[in-house]
């Protein structure tokens, strides 16, 4: 029997491809193998927003062509996309597939690898991730996804929904909606759709428990939305942005038509809207410009913001985007700074984590191991649950018990 492994970089839209094929090619002979270096087969979906990204993949391929030589290695994704040669003049590689050839990997894997009989299903993840639009209209100058994604294409709402229905038979309890530019779908759909409509679809599907939601562009969020998604108990508290900025000096620069207090308008609102919601963003720093007052303005706005963590990213130049040969920002100048947010980040999770300590919580087991399970909360909670049974992508009760800053802590809750 052949064996397989998929390695993701990068966003949550490649885990949604990730996810669709483990299940196919288990579907058709091929076995699940969790260590890529016991793998036959080891498939690469990569990532190039940033450089550290493309090191990543680089460094992962070296090393297992080192451990696993005989792995049989494809590479795809948006770095194979931008930079095909790398990898097809890799002696290592066995074949490549650009963005648009997904359809395909997907065929001639199971074509050369796979045979009729499908195998017991193993879960790639215990939440399924759910691809429901790829690329993107816009170009913010910083930005090369549109560049390997192209423009904004959305999936039939049918195919959707028929695939959350396969996904909840076979006992998965949580879906994640992912895209390239999330709230973009539909627009090209005919007649056209919209986010909203599709979840109002999905939301009466049974044996569904929880929707969450990849990241939001706040320029396409309005009170009403926002409401729409405040409604549903079934719909993930929640909510994460793509703010990148919050100086409107440097938002301006980035190409993106908003205003840092249109920001705080919506974070506010949704706050209020969901008292107990997770509020997190994303966050350029040392974009091109961005002088000390641009950083102490982000500083400040994200300390007075209901926000309860940021993934911070050290701006990186890409090719053919407006800002590559821009005025650069020192590299030790970008690392303090991002030091700074991580830190502010980590200690306004914490205080947010403090609210819910003795509360019983809905919760999603992640993972499994040594008696110990590893769980994720609808309003994103990750709690270590000790001395617990349970199996990954189980439904279950916790009490939180203790909260540190490194971790929370929990207890399995029984109703009596």
């Amino acid at each position: 029997m052949r064996s397989f492994s998929i390695q993701t970089f990068g966003c949550r839209t490649n885990q949604a491809e990730a996810f669709q094929w483990a299940g196919q090619f288990q579907n058709h002979g091929l076995f699940f193998e969790n260590n890529p270096y016991k793998s036959d087969l080891v498939i690469v979906n990569t990532c190039t927003i940033t450089k550290r990204a493309d090191a990543d993949v680089r460094n992962f391929i070296r090393k297992i062509s080192r451990k696993n030589p005989c792995a049989r290695i494809i590479v795809t994704g948006c770095y194979a996309e931008r930079d095909p040669l790398r990898f097809t003049e890799n002696p290592k590689v066995w074949e490549v597939f650009l963005n648009n050839e997904k359809d395909r990997l997907l065929k001639e894997v199971i074509q050369k690898f796979g045979n009729k009989e499908s195998v017991p299903f193993r879960p790639f993840r215990s939440r399924a991730p759910v691809k429901i639009q790829d690329g993107c209209d816009f170009h913010c100058t910083f930005c090369v996804i549109p560049f390997v994604r192209g423009p904004s294409r959305s999936r039939s709402p049918e195919a959707i929904v028929s695939q959350v229905k396969q996904l909840v038979d076979k006992g998965l309890k949580e879906i994640v909606l992912t895209g390239i530019h999330l709230c973009l779908y539909g627009k090209d759909l005919i007649p056209p759709s919209s986010l909203q409509d599709l979840i109002s679809a999905l939301i009466p599907v049974k044996g569904l428990e929880f929707i969450r939601l990849s990241s939001l562009d706040p320029r396409f969020l309005d009170e009403e939305f926002m409401d729409f998604l405040s409604a549903s108990e079934k719909i993930c508290p929640h909510f994460h942005f793509s703010l990148q900025h919050t100086s409107d000096r440097i938002i301006r620069k980035m190409g993106r038509k908003i205003s840092s207090e249109q920001y705080r308008n919506l974070l506010n609102t949704t706050r209020d809207q969901n008292p107990d919601a997770s509020l997190g963003a994303d966050l350029i720093v040392g974009f091109p410009g961005e002088s000390k007052q641009d950083f102490e303005q982000l500083f400040s706005f994200l300390e007075d913001s209901p926000l309860t963590y940021f993934h911070v990213f050290s701006y990186s130049p890409r090719p053919k985007t407006l800002a590559e040969n821009k005025q650069k920002i020192h590299s030790r100048t970008k690392k303090k700074r991002s030091a700074v947010l991580r830190a502010l980040s980590q200690e306004k999770n914490w205080e947010f984590r403090k609210n819910f300590r003795g509360r019983v919580l809905d919760a999603v087991v992640v993972k499994q191991q040594n008696n110990e399970l590893q769980v994720l909360t609808p309003n994103y909670l990750k709690v270590i649950v000790p001395d617990s049974p349970g199996n990954q992508g189980d439904s279950i009760k916790i009490k939180i018990t203790d909260v540190a800053p490194e971790q929370t802590t929990g207890s399995l809750f029984i109703e009596s």
